[in-house]
């Protein structure tokens, strides 16, 4: 072979290599990050999809729970992780949406640093009270905290958190005052409320079905315009007066912002068949979760709006990032 030929050959060989060097995606076990202690909602999205996702990449999915820092030190683990699709977060729209309106991410953005891969769910929160208030549905607790101002504590998950932001609109429209307590994670806040320390409460279904079914917390309302299908015995927000309060609970997948497209569209495809399984799909109805997917446009569009509309709520109750 000539020195022309051979080079050509080598060259040739040379532009095969990148292409022969690319890792196949999976190529180890992914890890789902939750930056919240275990037992939350964030928890039980990412544990309800582990699994089966992981037997529909051919990897194991693993969880892991990484609180700290009102959940940025869990978002800074995977917006500083590899961009290859092995580390992933469940976000919450609670910290996505309602932490980042308020500047409640440190130096995250939930907007810049990350890209949707879809949504897991989208669910009405339960609207819940200590059995000790001599109240039954939001109408007379409203009238009660009226009759009784700041004597009923609420709580939430730190400042930002759908709990906090969403209690605040909703104290705007009742026009009524209750004292805020902040926690670091549902686990806390649970204690406390059965316990009576803190009397309001709003949470996503799965944390506090099974109180609510033990008697342990009172349900006043579901916070949608409609009723809870697994939960039909509460009254919906509308019914109780307050229509179109932007409450639901929704939980995305998201990976580092330089993720690869076709890594993405393929963890984006997997997640939607993983969301189409009727077992999945039971369980999270049983624990009062309602399986939605939506695309990862759909998702970035829902982020926007919501951290805009966040920061008017944020503005009007005077909430500053802790």
């Amino acid at each position: 072979m000539d020195l022309k030929r051979r080079a050509l050959a080598l060259a040739g060989l040379g532009l095969a290599m990148p292409a022969l060097a690319q890792p196949r995606f999976p190529s180890r076990p992914i890890t789902i990050t939750v930056p919240s202690p275990a037992g939350g909602g964030t928890d039980y999205a990412a544990r309800l999809i582990a699994e089966p996702l992981g037997q529909i990449l051919g990897q194991p999915v693993v969880v892991e729970n990484r609180p700290g820092g009102n959940d940025v030190v869990g978002l800074m683990a995977v917006a500083r992780a590899q961009p290859d699709g092995h580390a992933l977060l469940m976000g919450y729209c609670g910290t996505m949406a309602g932490r980042a309106a308020i500047g409640g991410t440190g130096g995250i953005s939930t907007t810049n640093d990350f890209l949707p891969i879809g949504q897991v769910s989208d669910t009405p929160q339960l609207i819940v009270s200590h059995p000790s208030l001599p109240v039954k549905t939001l109408p007379e607790l409203v009238a009660y905290a009226k009759a009784n101002p700041s004597k009923i504590s609420y709580a939430s998950a730190g400042s930002g958190s759908m709990h906090h932001l969403g209690t605040e609109l909703l104290k705007s429209r009742a026009g009524i005052d209750m004292l805020h307590v902040p926690y670091r994670g549902t686990g806390e806040t649970i204690s406390d409320l059965i316990a009576g320390r803190v009397q309001f409460y709003m949470n996503s279904p799965p944390p506090l079905v099974a109180l609510l079914r033990d008697g342990k917390v009172r349900g006043l309302c579901v916070s949608s315009n409609e009723r809870h299908p697994g939960l039909p015995e509460l009254p919906s927000a509308a019914e109780a007066g307050f229509r179109d309060l932007p409450l639901n609970v929704w939980f995305a997948l998201f990976a580092p912002k330089d993720v690869p497209a076709e890594t993405r569209q393929q963890l984006t495809n997997a997640l939607q068949k993983t969301l189409q399984d009727e077992n999945l799909r039971r369980r999270a109805f049983e624990a009062g979760s309602l399986v939605s997917f939506a695309t990862p446009e759909q998702t970035t569009q829902r982020l926007n709006k919501e951290i805009e509309g966040w920061k008017a709520t944020a503005q009007q109750a005077n909430i500053k990032a802790e």
